[in-house]
This record gives C-alpha cells, sequence and structure tokens, in this order.
C-alpha cells in the first residue's frame, strides 16, 4: 500500500485526486502562517481554506503547525510531508489531498524553531485553535494571572509554556528586529474571541514587557472570527475507507461535514491569503453572525436533542426522519427565532436556517442526541432563555421555545428516573429538583425556573414565562413515560 507523501502526489493526480498543484518534490510554499493546535478542525477548515486560496490565486502561505505540548500530529505527518486526506461527507463521500501544511513542529520539544518561524519576517500570520482552556482567561474574559502556565511564564525568560507567553515574547522579538506584528486570528468558538485575545496578550506583555505594550495596542491586529463545520473524529473506518478508495495509506485523516464557514472581521492586512475568494465570509459585523449561530443552529440543535430524547430517538439524522418534530422545529424557527434578532446583511437567516436543517439530515454524520443534551445549564443560557427574553419584551410568542425548556426539564427528570447520570457542572442540583417533581406543573415548574444559573429572577417571575412553561409541561408531561404519546396533538 502507498504511502501518502510529495512523492506520490502525481499519481494520485493521475488518477483523479484533487491534489495540491502548489506541492511537488522541487517546490513548496514559504512559510506564512504559523498555526497553534493543529487538531482536526483546523486540518478540516482553516487549513482547508489556505490550500484551496494557494490552488486556486497563488501566493506564499505555506503553513507551520504547532503542537504546544503533543507530539502526535507530527508524528503522523512527518512522513507525510505534511500532507493528508479530507474526507468531505455527504450523500456520497469526495476525497481531496491537502497540502497546506509544510511542517509540523512540537513547542515542547522545538521552542526555538517555534521562535524562529514566528519572528521570519515572510510569517504574517497566526491562527489558533487552541480551546477556551489555552487562552488563559478568567471568569470576566481577563488574562487569568494565576493560571499556573501564566505565572509560570512570567517568571520564564526563555521557553514560554502558554500560547498568550509564546506569542508575546515573538511579538516583543519581531519589534526588536523592526518588523510589523503578525495578524493574530482566533478560531476557537469564544464570543468576541479577537478582543479578548488581543486583551490577554496585551496585559500579557504589560508584566513580562511593558515597552511593547504600546506597540502592541497600536499595531497589533486581532480580527474577531467565526468558524463552522462539524469536524467527527477520525476513526479506522475512515483510514480503511481512504486505503479502498483511493489507494493509499494515510496516518492521520480528516472528515468533516460538506458545509463549512469562516466568518472574519474585515480588518485584515492587505497582504493575505486569498481566504475571502474560497468562501470565508468578510464583515464588519461577526458578533451578528454568532448571534445567528447561536439562534438559527444551537437552540434548533438543543430543541432537537431534549425532544428527540423523549421521544426515545438516538440521533438528530434519526430525528430529522419524524416529521412532526421536524415540523416543529421549522415553526419554531419561522415563528419565535428569526423575528427575535436582526441577521447580517451578509445573511439570509430563512436561507441559513434551512441550510442548517438539510446538514441535520446528513446520513454520514452520526451525533448522538444525548451527548447534545449534555451541559444543558450551560448551554441553554446562551441558546435558547435569550431569545425567550426578547421576544417577552417585544410581545412575540414563546410557547414553542418553552417546550425546548420543558423538554430539558424532562430530559432531566428521566435521567433521574431511570438512575442515569447528569452530565452538567449542576449535576446536583438538578438531580435534586428532579428527585422532589411530583407531576403538579405549577409545583415542577417553579422548582426548575429557581434555577438561578439559567433563569435570572425577573424572567422567574413573569407570569407569561410561566404561563406558557406549565402549558407545556402539561402537554409533554405524557412523554416522561410513554414516547409513542402522539404529543403533535398538543402543539
Amino acid at each position: 500500500m502507498r504511502q501518502l507523501n510529495i512523492s506520490n502526489l502525481i499519481n494520485l493526480k493521475l488518477e483523479g485526486i484533487d491534489t495540491p498543484l502548489y506541492r511537488t518534490e522541487q517546490s513548496a510554499p514559504k512559510t506564512g502562517i504559523v498555526h497553534l493546535g493543529p487538531g482536526a478542525f483546523f486540518r478540516a477548515h482553516q487549513a482547508w481554506y489556505t490550500d484551496q486560496a494557494m490552488q486556486k490565486h497563488g501566493g506564499d502561505w505555506g503553513i507551520t503547525a504547532v503542537s504546544m505540548r503533543s507530539q502526535g500530529v507530527k508524528d503522523a505527518l512527518g512522513e507525510q510531508d505534511g500532507l493528508y486526506c479530507l474526507a468531505e461527507l455527504d450523500e456520497e463521500t469526495s476525497f481531496q489531498i491537502i497540502g497546506s501544511i509544510c511542517e509540523v513542529l512540537v513547542a515542547k520539544t522545538e521552542f526555538e524553531e517555534v521562535v524562529e518561524r514566528l519572528i521570519q519576517p515572510t510569517t504574517k500570520f497566526v491562527t489558533l485553535t487552541i480551546t477556551e482552556k489555552g487562552y488563559c482567561l478568567n471568569g470576566a474574559g481577563q488574562l487569568d494571572t494565576n493560571n499556573e502556565d501564566v505565572k509560570a511564564d512570567l517568571l520564564e525568560t526563555d521557553k514560554q509554556v502558554s500560547a498568550i507567553g509564546l506569542l508575546t515574547k515573538a511579538l516583543g522579538l519581531r519589534k526588536r528586529l523592526g518588523l510589523k506584528p503578525f495578524c493574530i486570528l482566533s478560531c476557537d468558538n469564544i464570543t468576541d474571541n479577537g478582543i479578548k485575545l488581543k486583551n490577554a496578550i496585551v496585559n500579557f506583555a504589560q508584566l513580562a514587557d511593558p515597552g511593547i505594550k504600546q506597540w502592541l495596542e497600536k499595531e497589533l491586529i486581532c480580527p474577531c472570527t467565526m468558524v463552522d463545520s462539524i469536524t467527527p473524529a477520525t476513526n479506522d473506518e475512515l483510514r480503511t475507507t481512504i486505503k479502498e478508495s483511493i489507494g493509499i495509506k494515510d496516518n492521520w485523516p480528516i472528515k468533516r461535514e460538506s458545509f463549512v464557514q469562516w466568518v472574519i472581521e474585515d480588518i485584515l492586512p492587505e497582504e493575505r491569503p486569498a481566504w475571502d475568494r474560497v468562501g470565508a465570509i468578510l464583515t464588519n459585523d461577526v458578533r451578528g453572525f454568532e448571534n445567528a449561530k447561536l439562534r438559527l443552529l444551537n437552540c434548533p440543535h438543543s430543541s432537537i436533542a431534549y425532544l428527540g430524547v423523549l421521544l426515545g430517538i438516538e440521533t438528530v439524522f434519526d430525528a430529522m426522519q419524524n416529521k412532526t418534530l421536524v415540523a416543529h422545529i421549522e415553526h419554531l424557527i419561522d415563528s419565535e427565532v428569526i423575528p427575535s434578532f436582526i441577521a447580517p446583511k451578509e445573511l439570509d437567516a430563512y436561507g441559513y436556517s434551512r441550510e442548517i436543517l438539510e446538514r441535520f439530515k446528513n446520513p454520514a454524520i452520526r451525533h448522538l442526541l444525548s451527548q447534545i443534551a449534555w451541559d444543558g445549564s450551560q448551554k441553554l443560557p446562551m441558546r435558547i432563555v435569550p431569545i425567550v427574553e426578547q421576544n417577552l419584551k417585544d410581545g412575540r410568542s414563546i410557547s414553542r421555545l418553552c417546550i425546548s425548556l420543558v423538554s430539558w426539564f424532562l430530559f432531566l427528570r428521566k435521567r433521574y428516573i431511570d438512575n442515569q447520570e447528569i452530565i452538567d457542572p449542576l449535576a446536583a442540583e438538578l438531580a435534586s429538583i428532579a428527585s422532589k417533581c411530583c407531576d403538579n406543573p405549577k409545583h415542577d415548574i417553579a422548582k426548575f425556573v429557581g434555577i438561578s444559573a439559567v433563569f435570572s429572577s425577573e424572567l422567574a417571575a413573569n407570569k407569561t414565562f410561566i404561563a406558557n412553561l406549565e402549558l407545556a409541561y402539561e402537554q409533554l408531561l405524557p412523554l416522561l413515560t410513554n414516547t409513542n404519546y402522539s404529543w403533535s396533538k398538543s402543539i
């Protein structure tokens, strides 16, 4: 079996596989981007956008991918010259070879090499997928100076262990070399990610290298972004599929749905990859896109999860085969969600919502409803409660939104009754409430709206809200014990 590498690209091209024309045994693009956190999502998303930009519009935007600690990606892609296969999962699976990663380094063992890539003049961008934890922020979204990595980096002048410390060190060296700062794009799901990232770097600099603080405040560009694409974990089944489909051995292929979205605040430097010419959206309203995603994707996602579990359904795909459930979700979106906010001018809210529902119908994506249902106390205050509050303020319907909330209440009761673990930071409190329920709507709803981490005291006292919850509770209560209950008659 052929190993995926540069020498085999020409054969794959001749066999009709989409391969990077800008990568040959004789040449490769120079490093223009350093990426921290080369996990599956990055390789399915930002690396793909950069691959497409170079494939269609050229430029030296090769990526040096940096893992802060783990050796896994370097070991997997090293013998493959950074190449890997991306499988797009749709009605038919398609394959393409991604070539934008030109090398992989590990900061823990190759720190000097990483810093050298960050300070070379050709490096214009740094992108990040390091998860929320990697930004070392406190609850207020500011740099957490009590974070162990931050404390260590403030004492260490040679080898920083946090991304914030590493980037600040490299930026200081660039200033001393007379170079401009690289532009940094956070691609993690953090609201106002660019603002929080820049603040964290400036605050770290104030403590570690005060001489560059004002320069960073003036010169450092950190656009806010929003990213979206379902990227399931790689498994042996995918490796086998690639062997059988294109006759190549890939140590670490990636798979994702065909839908992919990258929204970037329109403050990028003029010299940049042609991301916007291959599908990325440049906008002055990233927050509007974030809001649209929360309301049109995340709200229906959670609503489907809780209702689906009560109906005895296992996956999102299976739920989307239930015509009654789908009709309910469509009505929820059209009558209560879309009217609740103003979409960005670049976005057709109705079309976007229907595109999302089509994504949910993808048979190649196996999303367990029980997993989507985890951590409801953290998700619902962002996904559903703000819509309820806005609609109450504007005098619009909240009946279907209340069905979503009541479905969560009953989901918690079902987990308790079935003696199953409630996976949530408030698990003990939620289980205690579930144990005190007695099927009386007034009694039980009063218990649930008392969860202060989810419902404000003002909302919990709103009579219209309580009346809608009690009605939905009475209508859906039979689902607690009978998944065959004809709940469609109730909505």
